[in-house]
This record gives C-alpha cells, structure tokens and sequence, in this order.
C-alpha cells in the first residue's frame, strides 16, 4: 500500500507560479507511474499530467501545456507539478494519484491510490 499526502497549493494571482509537491510512503515508490488530477467546483475530476516510473516520460492535457512541468525524485519518494503562467481556470482541487504499474496513463480508472488534494485558487 502507497500513502500520498500533497502540499504546495495556495492562493496565487493570475500569471503567477506554484509548485505542488506530493509525498509517498509504504510500498517502493519508484516502480510506480504518477499523475496530477484537478477537480473544480462542480466538474468531473481531469487529468492534468502524467509521469512514468523512471521520469522518463511525460504526459500533459493540451490546457496545461507549455506552463505546468511533472517531475519526480524517487530518492525523496516525491513527485512535483510546476504550475506557471497560471490562470483564473486553474483554480481547483489539485489530487496526486499513483498506480500499480510502470507505464503512465491519463483517464482516472487506471490510478490505484489517491491523495487527500490541495487547493490552488488564482485570482484574476
């Protein structure tokens, strides 16, 4: 079993940064793929970016392109989403899932654990 607990989140002006960080525990946290998912008030929960076990490969939704960056540090059992450029949209519940396999993936079923998600609020 993998625990996740997020930190970073926080209020932020439009065209500002954050960085959300999402520490794991239990189970060997570097053979696993991991991603970001945002849910707004009143929204379905959507996949924001995805990394593979080795960092190798990334994957993003085209409304986060070119200003968020997924990262991980497996010797910190720890992975990061950089949020730049930020917008009044972004503002959500941001969740670090992770799944029992080395491969990333982009749809909500294919994650096996969840964290309890951070607040991001930009205002315009």
């Amino acid at each position: 079993q993998v625990q996740l607990v997020e930190s970073g989140g926080g209020l932020v002006q439009a065209g500002g940064s954050l960085r959300l960080s999402c520490a794991a525990s239990g189970r060997t946290f570097n053979t696993y793929a991991m991603g970001w998912f945002r849910q707004a008030p009143g929204k379905e929960r959507e996949f924001v970016a995805a990394i593979s076990w080795s960092g190798g490969s990334t994957y993003y939704a085209d409304s986060v392109k070119g200003r968020f960056t997924i990262s991980r540090d497996n010797a910190k059992n720890t992975v990061y989403l950089q949020m730049n450029s930020l917008k009044p949209e972004d503002t959500a519940v941001y969740y670090c899932a992770g799944r029992y396999d080395y491969a990333l993936a982009l749809t909500y079923n294919d994650y096996d654990y969840w964290g309890q998600g951070t607040q991001v609020t930009v205002t315009s």
